[in-house]
C-alpha cells in the first residue's frame, strides 16, 4: 500500500508502471488491476475555472488516505493499492489524483477502485479554491457521483 500527496505534477502512467514494477511477492499473482486518474477541467458550476489551489492539512489527509486504502484492503482481497494526490496550483487537464487496485479478479479490482475514488472524494480532508476570470471561489466538498 502506497500513499502519497505532491505539490508537482506527476505522469500516472509512469506511476502505475513504476509502482507495479517494485511489488514485490505479487508477480504472477494477480490478474487484474484498475486504475482511475483524476484531471482538472475547464468548467465549473457554470463558469470557466482558469487554475485551482488545492489546499490540504499534511498529516491529516495522508491519515484519511491511508485509512481508506487500509479499509479497501480489508474489504476485498487486494495484493496492493496506490494512491497519489496533487496539492498546490493546479491548471485545467492536469491529473489531480491516481488510485489504483491490484487483485486477482476484475471484479474486485473495480469495486475497490470506486470505493477508493468514491471515498476520498467524500472524505479526505482537500479543499478547493478555483480561479475564475470573474475572481476566486472557494468550492463546497464534492459528492461521491461528481
Amino acid at each position: 500500500m502506497f500513499v502519497e500527496i505532491r505539490t508537482e505534477a506527476f505522469e500516472p502512467w509512469q506511476e502505475l508502471m513504476d509502482f507495479q514494477r517494485q511489488m514485490s511477492g505479487v508477480s504472477g499473482k494477480y490478474g487484474a488491476t484498475t486504475a482511475f486518474v483524476g484531471t482538472m477541467r475547464d468548467f465549473n458550476e457554470g463558469n470557466e475555472v482558469q487554475g485551482m489551489f488545492l489546499e490540504h492539512y499534511p498529516r491529516m489527509t495522508e491519515k484519511h488516505l491511508e485509512m481508506i486504502a487500509a479499509e479497501a484492503m480489508q474489504r476485498w482481497e487486494l495484493l496492493d493499492v496506490l494512491i497519489i494526490h496533487r496539492v498546490g496550483e493546479i491548471r485545467p487537464d492536469d491529473p489531480i489524483v491516481l488510485v489504483a487496485a491490484w487483485t486477482a479478479h476484475r471484479a474486485a479490482a473495480f469495486e475497490a477502485a470506486r470505493y477508493l475514488i468514491e471515498e476520498l472524494k467524500s472524505r479526505a480532508p482537500f479543499w478547493k479554491k478555483e480561479s475564475l476570470s470573474e475572481g476566486e471561489r472557494w468550492v463546497a466538498k464534492n459528492t461521491p457521483a461528481d
